[in-house]
């Protein structure tokens, strides 16, 4: 019997080839797929993540539409650093204090499911009160400069003065003041507990913080439930802006890109 030669070049694949090749090509495209995407949430767990502004609380340095980068090393780690705040042991690892003046994004202790977003004014031991607007910290009052009327984003026709409050080591930001004799314009001395911090809002008369009980406000903040300390805008949305309207994602507010947080 007569054999019939092959004569395909010899680098032609077989029929029988083609699937696995195939299948080949969609396994790696899985695969790194995956990897991106834990590399991504590995990012996001140990070193920075996102977050918006979703309230008014700290104009008139972070405005609703903000988006912004929070370092989570600043502080060390918890619990609350991790996506859904899984229910691992109390504490921080690696754990560093924050200092006074700092802006940090933490777990409503009321409600984890909440993050929200404050200006450590309190550590652990100091004595924190509020008189007529002005803050006290151990006995020394935080040295306030008026600045002259600002604009509240969230209500434009409320009237807001700009008031420069600066802390004891020199670092200073600005502040909204809607006015005189207002619910949380005084507030009595205070020992900040251990392991607890003690947050305000910037825009004093309207921020439900460490001066309100935490079914109102924050209360006492554990700083365990701190994710991780603000360090930059990378952008600003103007309202109306939204993921599902595509017309609407070029509407930025220009002055506040890459705009580091005081």
């Amino acid at each position: 019997m007569t054999q019939t030669p092959d004569t395909r070049p010899p680098d032609t694949p077989t029929t029988t080839d083609a699937a696995p090749s195939g299948m080949a090509e969609i396994i790696d495209t899985v695969r790194t797929i995956a990897v991106a995407l834990a590399a991504a949430v590995a990012i996001q767990t140990v070193a920075f993540q996102p977050f918006t502004i979703p309230s008014a609380s700290m104009e008139p340095g972070l405005v609703v539409g903000d988006y912004l980068v929070v370092s989570k090393f600043a502080y060390g780690w918890s619990r609350a650093s991790l996506p859904f705040n899984p229910p691992l042991p109390s504490g921080r690892l690696f754990e560093h204090l924050p200092n006074r003046g700092d802006v940090v994004v933490f777990r409503r202790p009321s409600n984890l499911q909440e993050t929200w977003i404050k200006r450590v004014i309190g550590l652990p031991g100091d004595t924190v009160s509020v008189s007529g607007g002005a803050v006290t910290v151990n006995g020394q009052a935080l040295s306030q400069r008026a600045l002259g009327p600002g604009l509240d984003l969230d209500a434009p026709a409320r009237p807001v003065e700009q008031v420069e409050e600066r802390q004891v080591d020199g670092r200073a930001y600005i502040t909204f003041d809607a006015g005189h004799g207002l619910e949380g314009d005084d507030r009595p001395a205070r020992i900040v507990p251990e392991g607890q911090l003690f947050v305000m809002g910037d825009h004093r008369d309207n921020s439900l913080d460490s001066r309100w009980s935490g079914d109102v406000g924050v209360g006492l903040l554990p700083v365990t439930n701190v994710v991780g300390r603000a360090e930059l805008v990378v952008a600003s949305w103007k309202p109306g802006a939204s993921l599902w309207k595509p017309w609407t994602w070029f509407n930025l507010r220009p002055g506040r890109i890459a705009h580091r947080i005081r």
